[in-house]
C-alpha cells in the first residue's frame, strides 16, 4: 500500500523517532496533561449528564404524561411535538458548544503536548 501524504518533519524526508513507552508515561503523569483531562471532563461530563437527564424526561413524560403531552399549543403542534424537536435541538446545540470549547481549550494545549513529544522534549 502506498500513500501520497508528505513525509514526517525532519531532515529531507527522514522519519523522525517515534516517543517511547516511558515518554509517553511521563507525558500521562504530567501536570500539563492532567489539566488538559479535567477540562475537558469538566465540559463533557455535566452536558452528558443534563442531557441523558433531559431525554430521560422525554421520554417519561411520553409514557405517563399522555394528557400534558397531547396538549395543543397552536393548531397541531402539541407540548410533544416541540419538546421532541427541542431534543434535535438540543443536541445540536451541544455538539457546537463542544467545538466552540475544544477549539478554545482543548486543542491549544493538545497541539502544545504534541509538538513537545515530538521535539523530543
Amino acid at each position: 500500500m502506498t500513500t501520497e501524504a508528505a513525509p514526517p518533519h525532519g531532515s529531507a524526508g527522514t522519519p523522525t523517532a517515534s516517543p517511547t513507552a516511558e515518554e509517553f508515561s511521563a507525558v500521562q503523569q504530567s501536570a500539563e496533561f492532567a489539566e488538559l483531562r479535567r477540562s475537558y471532563r469538566s465540559f463533557a461530563f455535566p452536558l452528558t449528564v443534563a442531557f441523558i437527564a433531559w431525554y430521560l424526561l422525554y421520554v417519561l413524560l411520553s409514557s405517563y404524561a399522555g394528557g400534558f403531552m397531547g396538549t395543543k399549543l397552536f393548531g397541531n403542534v402539541n407540548v410533544a411535538l416541540v419538546l421532541g424537536l427541542a431534543q434535535f435541538a438540543t443536541t445540536f446545540l451541544i455538539a457546537w458548544l463542544y467545538s466552540r470549547h475544544a477549539a478554545v481549550k482543548l486543542d491549544p494545549k493538545g497541539a502544545a503536548i504534541k509538538a513537545r513529544m515530538e521535539a523530543g522534549e
